[in-house]
């Protein structure tokens, strides 16, 4: 599409005046986010308080992977057991397994790269973003690194580092594969959330089976879809008012398996302690063969939840994960695995206790205690998940990635607790399809390892960059873990591909249907983005109109909404060339969304006028963080013009307290700055006031500048500061229009038939399901004003 406002980017020696004048009037708002950086740094906490957040953590973060004895026996053997050494040989497997992906790996290594208390694969990718410019949608600009929470590292050009660094941003396909690979993991992740309620409830519902085994399993299947419903539905209540009890419930099963596996040692077997012997796992598969690496897939089981681990990790000190799971979760699931394999090394002869051989190993006389309570932890382990996969994809619609769907907060006390009506009702539906459908807990077992394996490799391979960009670790450290990982997970995912065919398949599709929404969303998004960039009106050409804008200035406040921090979005042009009027005020408004975590409330919005101030033209850019939420209670529009007033009287503040040629609360506002804002060969532009803020606290003010021999004579530029608020509030008095761009992509006659379905049909459809913008930021219906545009890609 060729637009006559459109100005070439190619060749910067061929642009023209016209073009360095549009840079002068349009500058980034380097001025208005210099401020004092206050790098984060992990708080330092009362050894107390530590063990507080310990206990805390035990309910949010290891509910997953501690109910995962209920069914890894029955997934490693479901055909039976014909040799009690191959039960001493997968309790050696367990032991190792856990010893190696969740002791070392992520819970000394991995939720250290954590993003400022985040965790979870966005999290890697944020901070990737944060140290290298891979973000494909290339809105940030270095103002935004003058964030709080904006924290990096530099390293030496000549680094490594810098070398990987370089590589990364090269080409666009590196940055498209690695987008793909962080979407798969947080498909999988999605998947998680599917199946870990499946199989956790399933497997503590079937100990109903135990004491009656003529029952009809679809009993079992029955109650576990009553308590799935039940525990879906009761997710827009939020953990706010029950979370208290999820750390008591986890710990509570944590010492009852530990202290059934003690006892199942002394009365069983205690000789299944040299399966501490690594020796034992060389002889399981020299004595099993094919059939011993298959059943890697069950006894992966016992690690699942480890990258549910990390990403629920939330707000929680790191010491104080590291401390429950030392000290309470690695040591109760050695004892609960070791307790299985002597009982079942003296039972393995019975295929009926090898299918419930966590049920058959309980002491009779405190069975149904532990019945109940074993159901109430495979909630909270599914809870935990479920709150992990709205998390995610708040993260992944952020970063562009998800279509607009409706985020609820469940809880005023904490923000990372949230719920998504859409996705709540989409995860129970598949949830319940999984239980009903497969009635197998080995089936849905395979399912679930192969989710879970794949996200541990896709951690691998971006805790890989994390260690070379961020940490800048040696490159021998960074080859030992990624080998040692990848040999580890790869063996895992080897012998889960044996088993595709046999549930395996479950997490491939869901992550493919999950793959293509996002991806095409993703595509869509850039494409409008680079629509915008492109299409973009230079700003010396709009204050060339004048005053006016060749138009009638019309009482009011038009917020013109555009996600472009420069120039002048191609809808305001199509608006003012079709209509013959234009508001009193205007503000181009600038959304984005960032790499950090979260943004200060404080530092928000970044407010700079644009022209002369006859021309009553202003610039906002309000940036948000993965995890910041619109509440319904946010009053969008009343904080933007909190901080326009805001701005315009510290503007006149500033202008009235120093005569001098320079001013800067912080002194960070240079005479260069200045003088290339004014000169330009010996002619100026417009009187420009070009007064800028974010905060009170972060005001760098610049004296406004002589009119030259072209400049338009203001006459606002004696105005007092209450004058021009008087006239702002009059015009928001008569009316404020949100004016919101509504670009319609389509697909060339020319182009392929898979981007004609992607763009036509899929893109198309997720647009018309999804929340609009008005929705998300509260905007009254009578108040909002779609510009329509169609673009071809």
């Amino acid at each position: 599409m060729n637009l006559g406002g459109d100005i070439s980017e190619e060749n910067d020696t061929n642009k023209g005046s016209m073009w360095v004048l549009d840079q002068k009037l349009d500058q980034p708002m380097d001025e208005e986010a210099g401020r004092l950086r206050t790098m984060y740094r992990e708080k330092t906490f009362s050894s107390l308080l530590l063990l507080r957040f310990a206990f805390q953590s035990l309910g949010v973060v290891f509910g997953d992977l501690g109910t995962s004895p209920l069914y890894v026996f029955y997934n490693t053997f479901p055909r039976g057991i014909s040799d009690p050494e191959d039960v001493v040989g997968a309790l050696s497997l367990i032991i190792y397994s856990l010893t190696l992906i969740p002791l070392i790996k992520y819970i000394f290594v991995v939720c250290r790269a954590n993003d400022s208390g985040q965790g979870g694969t966005f999290a890697l990718y944020s901070l990737l973003c944060r140290h290298a410019k891979i973000k494909t949608i290339p809105n940030q600009h270095r103002t935004d690194e003058e964030l709080t929470t904006y924290s990096r590292s530099t390293f030496h050009e000549q680094s490594y580092a810098a070398k990987t660094k370089k590589w990364l941003e090269g080409h666009a396909s590196r940055k498209n594969t690695l987008l793909v690979l962080v979407l798969v993991g947080t498909c999988m992740v999605i998947g998680d959330g599917i199946l870990t309620p499946a199989i956790s409830v399933l497997s503590a519902a079937g100990g109903i089976k135990v004491n009656s085994p003529k029952m009809n399993n679809d009993y079992v299947i029955l109650v576990a879809v009553v308590i799935l419903v039940g525990l879906f539905s009761m997710q827009h209540y939020g953990t706010d008012k029950v979370g208290w009890l999820f750390a008591p419930i986890v710990l509570l099963w944590f010492l009852l398996i530990g202290g059934i596996g003690i006892f199942n040692i002394w009365k069983y077997d205690s000789s299944v302690l040299r399966a501490f012997s690594p020796v034992y796992i060389y002889r399981y598969f020299k004595r099993n063969g094919k059939e011993g690496w298959t059943s890697l897939g069950g006894i992966m089981l016992s690690i699942t939840g480890t990258e549910a681990l990390f990403a629920d990790l939330a707000h929680f000190p790191v010491s104080a994960v590291q401390i429950a799971f030392t000290t309470v979760v690695f040591p109760c699931l050695l004892l609960a695995y070791s307790g299985q394999a002597a009982f079942l090394v003296v039972h393995h002869d019975n295929d009926e206790t090898v299918t419930q051989a966590f049920y058959r190993s309980i002491p009779e006389k405190i069975y149904w205690p532990v019945f109940v309570v074993a159901t109430l932890a495979a909630i909270v382990a599914s809870q935990a998940t479920i709150s992990a996969t709205f998390s995610i994809i708040k993260q992944a619609h952020a970063l562009g990635c998800f279509p607009r769907v409706k985020v609820v907060h469940t809880s005023k006390k904490f923000l990372g607790q949230i719920y998504i009506p859409d996705i709540n009702w989409i995860l129970m539906i598949l949830c319940i399809a999984v239980t009903a459908g497969f009635k197998n807990q080995s089936q849905i077992g395979n399912a679930y390892g192969t989710a879970v394996v794949v996200v541990m490799l896709v951690t691998t391979l971006l805790m890989t960059l994390i260690m070379i960009l961020v940490w800048r670790c040696h490159w021998i450290l960074v080859v030992i873990f990624t080998g040692l990982s990848l040999v580890v997970e790869c063996t895992y995912f080897s012998a889960v591909l044996f088993k595709v065919d046999q549930g395996g398949w479950v997490p491939l599709v869901i992550a493919a249907a999950f793959l293509i929404i996002m991806y095409v969303w993703h595509y869509g998004s850039l494409k409008r983005y680079e629509f915008e960039m492109h299409s973009r009106v230079s700003m010396a050409w709009l204050l060339g109109l004048g005053p006016s804008l060749g138009l009638v200035r019309v009482p009011g406040v038009g917020l013109v909404y555009t996600e472009l921090a420069s120039g002048v979005p191609h809808i305001f042009s199509h608006f003012i060339t079709n209509l013959p009027a234009i508001h009193s005020v205007v503000v181009f408004v600038c959304v984005k969304y960032l790499p950090v975590y979260t943004v200060p409330e404080e530092e928000r919005f970044l407010v700079k006028r644009i022209g002369p101030k006859n021309f009553h033209m202003f610039r906002c850019v309000a940036r948000y963080g993965y995890k910041d939420l619109h509440r319904k209670d946010d009053d969008f529009e009343k904080k933007l013009f909190d901080n326009l007033f805001m701005f315009v009287r510290l503007e006149a503040m500033m202008e009235g307290c120093s005569d001098s040629d320079e001013y800067s609360l912080y002194g960070q506002q240079t005479e260069k700055s200045r003088e290339n804002l004014l000169n330009n060969n010996g002619n100026t532009s417009p009187s420009i006031g070009d007064f800028t803020m974010s905060t009170v606290d972060s005001i760098v003010p610049v004296r406004s500048p002589v009119n030259g021999n072209n400049t338009v004579t203001s006459q606002m530029s004696n105005q007092t500061e209450m004058d021009e608020l008087e006239f702002m509030n009059n015009c928001r008095d008569a009316g404020v229009v949100h004016i919101l761009g509504n670009t319609v992509v389509r697909a060339r006659r020319d182009s392929r038939f898979y981007k004609k379905i992607a763009v036509d049909y899929i893109y198309a459809f997720l647009r018309k399901v999804c929340r609009e913008h008005s929705v998300i930021f509260n905007v009254p219906h009578e108040s909002l004003l779609n510009v329509g545009q169609i673009f071809y890609v």
